[in-house]
């Protein structure tokens, strides 16, 4: 049996639908439906029993579901030990923004455990990059805020945080309880650079329709901040994140949640990727995310 199959059979067992499993591997069905044909051809059973809304595990299936996960994991800790020895294991984490903070404080000690022969190289992005250097070939997984384009890349979602707007501290409105957008038209707002990511610009640079006084350009969560401390604009940041003395979040009730998630290329993702994934969607399991 190959390992590329029996991660095939394992995205379709787990997700229990070829089409979201073809999503997930980032391929055309027709290959994965006749993959996993071979594979029950060549094994002399019935895996999945099918149907119009999807698949379900054969007792067959259920048993080499758990056999082929422990395969799975035996290959990638030996793939990671012969690249340690040889000197190259090397994992390059994108961040972006707060995702800094998040990637030392709730991965570096867990990863470290994992793998103590990974060098780790972090790489932080500014705003205009939301793949936080994941699309440029940068980096080998990445932590940041959805919405962006994520054509050819696979994301999981870690965690959802309500969004607000960033005041300073003495601002008339800094006491309120909630905001809408249309109460801040007056103000100025921060804007991201040219050839940012649409999705994204159009999430974070979102404002009133009647803003007609443009503000600064940004590239960086200091510059925000301090734009704000500065010169009384504002923008857009998650409620979770800390601010300095002098400025305020004020939450907005007409502004969807920002997803923290994590990103990587698609198609079948290395070993030390596929770790930095699980142990990624575990911490924040664990955390209630």
């Amino acid at each position: 049996m190959e390992l590329r199959v029996l991660r095939y059979f394992v995205a379709v067992a787990e997700e229990r639908h070829f089409g979201r499993a073809a999503a997930r591997l980032h391929m055309t069905q027709p290959p994965l439906s006749r993959a996993v044909r071979q594979l029950e051809a060549d094994l002399g059973c019935t895996l999945l029993d099918r149907s119009p809304t999807g698949v379900s595990l054969t007792a067959a299936g259920a048993v080499l579901l758990d056999e082929a996960r422990t395969l799975l994991a035996q290959a990638d800790r030996a793939r990671v030990r012969v690249a340690a020895a040889a000197g190259t294991a090397t994992l390059t984490v994108g961040t972006l923004a707060d995702s800094a903070e998040e990637a030392g404080t709730c991965l570096a000690a867990t990863y470290r455990d994992r793998h103590p022969h990974v060098h780790i190289r972090i790489r932080e992005a500014d705003l205009s990059d939301p793949t936080a250097g994941l699309r440029a070939g940068l980096v080998d997984v990445a932590l940041t805020r959805a919405p962006f384009d994520a054509s050819g890349l696979a994301t999981r979602v870690l965690r959802s945080d309500p969004v607000g707007v960033v005041l300073r501290a003495d601002d008339p409105l800094a006491g309120r309880g909630s905001l809408r957008l249309d109460e801040l038209g007056d103000r100025r707002w921060f804007r991201l650079p040219e050839g940012t990511d649409p999705l994204w610009n159009a999430y974070w640079a979102r404002r009133p329709d009647s803003v007609r006084c443009e503000g600064p350009v940004v590239r960086t969560v200091h510059e925000c901040l301090q734009s704000v401390l500065w010169n009384g604009t504002v923008g857009l940041a998650p409620l979770v994140r800390s601010l300095p003395d002098g400025l305020t979040v004020v939450p907005l009730t007409d502004m969807p949640p920002s997803r923290l998630v994590i990103a990587w290329r698609g198609g079948d993702a290395g070993p030390l990727v596929r770790s930095f994934v699980q142990l990624a969607a575990e911490r924040w399991n664990r955390k209630g995310a």
